[in-house]
């Protein structure tokens, strides 16, 4: 391979490209250290025409393609196989952001922007990049792209699917798509964003996108309740849609398990109740309308404070507190963005990433961890989530004390059981995390065969050599 690598080196130069085994390391393995794979070499390209240049080189010399951006994925999705002739093609060095257009509400960015630098650049033109998540200081808007990546305002603004209205795009053929196009309304054929928006790398490689913008918030109220049960939170969310004028923006379930993690693997952090309670939902509320001196409009502080009241009254909520100032409301979030860190310190586990109605989620919850125990009695189960979208992750800890090994054999039966119950509810196995090739077999076995033949049929005709990303989402 000696000849490839030359080329290689030809096309992205020296800073461009990493052949040596403690440099390829990190980016050879996952977030979770699920898998380590092997790669010929890691490619950084620094432009859209040297992306195509590299597939263009690895169509005629037979290798594989394996895109990755951040490597915060929790599927193994950017990650390559253990012995496969691939290399890995980051796009971090494509990082910068083209333009802002306050005007007309859009950013353009290449694909390896950090999410957190575009909502920071979005919020200097005072405007708005909604898409949030765990992991915004590390992943980039390529994977999150990549991914259809969800996060903690899907309720207000939709999927990153909904926050595109442009891409360009590196083709299997190592041609390049430009299709950044800053249109609200294009019906000129097949929607061939949408391709591209959640494949994973199966179909192109995103390099550039148009992102879009939305007023930045001038009124935030955020609140940490203790409720009874999830039932409870289901109720306390749509009662808050017309209380908040429908401007709930976001709606978190935890259970104890899951805050307890935070506050043993977080020194800092606080419990922002007095008591111990079983369940919490941590509640935000925004509005684009500015509250003025003098202005006797109440504002949405108050009114989440007397529909609390309310629900305390009722029985709903057995406890509160509302953020009295913007680090109060960080900390409360910090108790939810920390979950998953927090889990990977504790030892093994399983992660769900599933989806149900809204209204299912109670009901689901208490067969989910029923079954849970049922397999295992000593897991612990740490469900937490999107209860306002209906993404809840359902996830299960090894006992304490356990490593992987001892706990390994417990995991398929444990998430057979979960996904036949996530598919009576009429819900996804995967919500916002993608399939990767982690869950690969569980796709091919819960979607329908109509379903997975117009995948492979799809991915047979953009992509024949089976060069993008392959034996990811579906195999060929």
């Amino acid at each position: 391979m000696t000849d490839f690598i030359g080329k290689l080196r030809g096309i992205v130069g020296e800073r461009g490209l990493i052949t040596e085994e403690d440099a390829k390391h990190p980016y050879l393995t996952d977030w979770r250290d699920n898998y380590l794979g092997t790669a010929l070499a890691v490619v950084r390209p620094g432009t859209t025409e040297e992306v195509a240049a590299v597939v263009g080189l690895c169509i005629d010399d037979k290798v594989a393609v394996v895109p990755q951006g951040g490597n915060t994925g929790m599927m193994g999705g950017g990650t390559p196989h253990r012995d496969g002739r691939e290399i890995v093609l980051s796009l971090n060095r494509m990082n910068r952001v083209i333009e802002v257009d306050a005007i007309g509400y859009t950013m353009t960015v290449e694909a390896g922007v950090i999410l957190k630098t575009i909502q920071d650049r979005a919020a200097e033109h005072d405007r708005l990049f909604p898409l949030s998540l765990a992991a915004e200081g590390s992943c980039t808007i390529g994977g999150n792209l990549s991914t259809n990546a969800g996060g903690v305002q899907v309720l207000q603004y939709g999927n990153a699917r909904q926050l595109v209205l442009g891409l360009e795009v590196v083709t299997p053929q190592g041609e390049i798509w430009n299709g950044l196009r800053a249109l609200k309304k294009d019906n000129t054929g097949y929607d061939l964003r949408d391709l591209y928006l959640g494949a994973e790398g199966t179909l192109g490689i995103i390099t550039k996108a148009v992102l879009k913008l939305w007023p930045k918030p001038k009124d935030v109220a955020t609140a940490w309740t203790a409720v009874r049960d999830p039932q409870a939170a289901v109720t306390l969310l749509s009662g808050a849609h017309a209380a908040s004028e429908d401007n709930v923006t976001s709606c978190e379930l935890m259970a104890r398990q899951g805050i307890d993690f935070v506050l043993k693997h977080n020194p800092g952090a606080t419990d922002p109740l007095t008591e111990r309670h079983d369940w919490y939902v941590l509640l935000e509320w925004s509005s684009t309308r500015s509250r003025r001196a003098g202005d006797n409009a109440t504002g949405l502080a108050e009114k989440m404070e007397a529909y609390l009241g309310e629900a305390m009254e009722s029985g709903l909520v057995v406890d509160a507190a509302i953020a009295q100032n913007e680090a109060q409301a960080r900390a409360f979030w910090a108790l939810r963005e920390n979950h998953t860190e927090s889990q990977k310190r504790e030892g093994p586990s399983i992660k769900h990433d599933i989806s149900v109605s809204v209204s299912k989620i109670p009901a689901f919850m208490t067969e989910g961890l029923q079954a849970m125990k049922r397999v295992l009695p000593e897991c612990r189960p740490v469900p937490f989530g999107h209860v306002g979208d209906g993404n809840i992750h359902f996830n299960c800890m090894a006992p304490a004390g356990w490593d992987r090994a001892r706990f390994a054999p417990h995991i398929e039966p444990i998430s057979a059981a979960v996904y036949d119950l996530v598919v009576a509810h009429g819900g996804s196995i995967s919500a916002e995390h993608g399939i990767g090739q982690l869950k690969v077999d569980e796709l091919a076995h819960y979607r329908s065969r109509v379903e997975l033949d117009t995948m492979r049929a799809i991915k047979r005709a953009l992509d024949p050599q089976n060069l993008m990303n392959p034996g990811k989402i579906v195999r060929i």
